[in-house]
């Protein structure tokens, strides 16, 4: 996984405009009154952001989730006391809509003026946004020009409010989710060595895919909490009552075998104190974690145990803690949880806490301020960590202009669903550290299962046509809100082969992107000259005529959805491919015209790919190209190997 480089809050010119920002105020209400907030972290980390917004006089539109709504609006679940704390906190009034995506919410964001806040009730009283329903995302969107993600909490899920705003408007993240980035994935990517991570919790199974991608970047693993005693029994030892989960002992055995070929420590409790039953005051003793007697089960790691693990925490100079040691909810059993937050408090490492059980006892303790970093997202937090793709950071607009973007176009081959899934599955693995983007055009008919095999990672998936209609009588065609709520992110309309063969016009394509855009699908749209074109001289009047018939009544805001393949027919699949200076030469040509029908900043920020033969041996000359953004690549896609050589070109 490589380390995320989003637009931040302040590469965006907000003055005067409405932007929406997914906050994370699903904060605790005390149980006699409801309305009580208990512990208001959430609100006061989020304060940053919406004081910039307020304080550069942009219109803020907040939106968040609270609790677990079941059925629509209830009372209980109502963002107010989060808006009235709001208040307090910013000294400003917080205005509070009656709905969400209705006409008090409509109403109230036109009337807000610069520097006004806004805050929508709560958003899963939809059933519709967490489904990511891309017609709920597009009423959302319609309130505002600007969307901010600053709810790390909720990074990990592809919601509307998440990930489904930045496929409508121009995007960034919050300073929270900044500093999230910065501090975890800098960890993962460039940690000052020792590097030490702390894992604990009730199951293996839970952090499979955590201790995996740390094996290749740490230097020392640490496993507390019931996770051990898996471990512990496939060494072969006794575990008597304790958390056992029999199907992952192979697991634990590859894991410990793939730690010892890496050369990273993992460390395992030495001593437990072990309990006659799960209760605060039960009956517990020492003993040593390989012979735990029968009717007794491990609640907490013994004084051996935390002295060892102690001395890695202080020889280390980065630290990452996610799940505690023991039974912390039990003060009797917390004492190795207390211990290991007194160590790593102690310490000068970049320490990062994975929220949760583990955030609660640095704060419970008053070491908060002795660390360096508490996450706000538990789930997110642990699947960053785990190497997973957080949805709603992806999503959002990259701040490097020009980076690369690799599509694979696999026209009508691995149309069968198993056959896409296994080309993925080969390909993940390949380009997981890549910085560029991803995206597999894969046949309708593979569509689907595309989409679930790349969850999560960094390939995007791309359907090869749609209609420009949301349904009808168009016997064979895709619609592009079918597309959008599959979850498919791009769509390519326009490639030459289907304006030779299927009368594919600059019009059609023109409405075929505009409904793409409608429903939130990204277009990829082609262009390119034949060779009699270029050969007579046309070419540059060609593509003008494509890109002009394209762009029509596409608005400079929904540029940043755009990406433009250039693509000369005499090229693709002849074997033939443009010089890099004649590939050059086209595409500076094509940022021309997009910044006469715009602007220079827009035509600079645009992607720009070149299509034609483009392969794993010449990739890398072409993407070096200033105006070349990256490529739409045809038959090299179909193998992993290859494709990956481009990704990473």
């Amino acid at each position: 996984m490589a380390m995320y480089d989003k637009k931040s809050v302040e590469d965006l010119n907000v003055a005067g405009k409405r932007v929406i920002v997914r906050v994370d105020f699903n904060v605790p209400l005390d149980k006699e009154t409801g309305t009580k907030i208990t512990d208001d972290k959430r609100i006061k980390g989020a304060l940053p952001t919406i004081k910039y917004l307020v304080d550069n006089n942009a219109k803020v539109i907040l939106v968040s989730h609270l609790g677990r709504p079941k059925n629509g609006p209830e009372a209980k679940f109502s963002m107010k006391p989060a808006a009235d704390r709001l208040a307090e906190l910013i000294g400003k009034p917080v205005t509070l809509a009656a709905d969400v995506i209705g006409e008090d919410a409509k109403a109230k964001a036109a009337a807000l003026k610069d520097g006004e806040i806004l805050m929508l009730e709560n958003v899963r009283f939809h059933k519709e946004e967490t489904k990511n329903d891309p017609k709920f995302a597009a009423e959302l969107a319609s309130m505002a020009d600007l969307y901010v993600n600053d709810a790390f909490g909720t990074a990990h899920r592809a919601h509307a409010s998440t990930a489904g705003l930045a496929n409508f408007l121009p995007s960034a993240c919050g300073y929270l989710i900044k500093k999230e980035i910065d501090f975890i994935g800098g960890a993962l990517d460039n940690p000052a060595r020792p590097f030490v991570a702390i894992l604990g919790g009730a199951k293996v199974s839970d952090k499979i895919g955590v201790i995996t991608n740390l094996l290749d970047k740490a230097d020392t693993i640490i496993i507390g909490g019931g996770m051990a005693y898996t471990f512990i029994g496939a060494k072969g030892g006794t575990i008597g009552n304790s958390l056992f989960e029999a199907d992952k002992v192979d697991l634990a055995k590859e894991l410990m075998a793939k730690a010892e070929e890496k050369g990273v420590k993992l460390l395992l409790p030495e001593d437990t104190v072990v309990a006659t039953e799960f209760a605060a005051d039960a009956e517990s003793k020492v003993v040593p974690s390989m012979e735990i007697p029968d009717g007794w089960e491990g609640l907490d790691i013994g004084p051996k145990t935390i002295e060892t693990f102690s001395a890695a925490i202080k020889e280390a100079k980065t630290i990452i803690w996610n799940g505690p040691a023991g039974v912390f909810e039990f003060d009797k059993f917390a004492v190795g949880t207390e211990a290991l937050a007194k160590a790593i408090a102690d310490t000068d490492a970049v320490s990062i806490i994975g929220g949760g059980d583990s955030a609660a006892a640095i704060e419970k303790l008053g070491y908060a301020d002795k660390v360096s970093h508490i996450s706000t997202g538990g789930g997110a937090s642990l699947e960053y960590i785990e190497g997973k793709v957080l949805p709603g950071i992806d999503c959002l607009n990259d701040k490097k202009v020009g980076r690369i973007f690799a599509a694979g176009n696999w026209k009508m081959n691995c149309g069968i669903p198993a056959d896409a899934v296994k080309l993925i599955e080969e390909l993940k693995p390949l380009v997981k550290d890549a910085t560029s983007r991803i995206a597999l055009g894969v046949p309708a008919t593979a569509l689907a299962a595309a989409v679930e095999a790349a969850a999560y990672s960094n390939i995007k998936i791309a359907a090869q046509n749609c209609h420009f209609e949301e349904k009808g009588a168009f016997t064979g065609e895709i619609s592009p809100l079918w597309l959008a709520k599959m979850g498919v992110n791009y769509c390519i309309i326009g490639h030459s082969e289907r304006r030779e063969y299927n009368a594919e016009t600059d019009e059609t394509v023109n409405k075929k992107a505009h409904a793409l855009l409608k429903y939130g699908v990204r277009p990829i749209i082609c262009c390119g000259e034949s060779l009699a074109q270029r050969e007579a001289g046309e070419t540059f009047d060609w593509i003008k005529g494509q890109i002009v018939g394209a762009f029509k009544d596409i608005p400079a805001e929904k540029l940043c959805q755009i990406t433009i393949a250039y693509e000369p027919i005499w090229a693709i699949g002849t074997g033939k491919t443009a010089t890099d200076e004649q590939a050059e030469e086209v595409c500076k040509f094509i940022r021309g015209v997009i910044a006469e029908l715009y602007c220079d900043k827009c035509a600079e920020a645009i992607t720009i790919q070149y299509g034609g033969s483009c392969n794993a041996k010449n990739a890398a000359g072409l993407f070096a190209q200033a105006d070349i953004n990256g490529g739409l690549v045809g038959g090299a896609s179909l193998k992993a190997e290859d494709f990956s050589v481009i990704c990473n070109a």
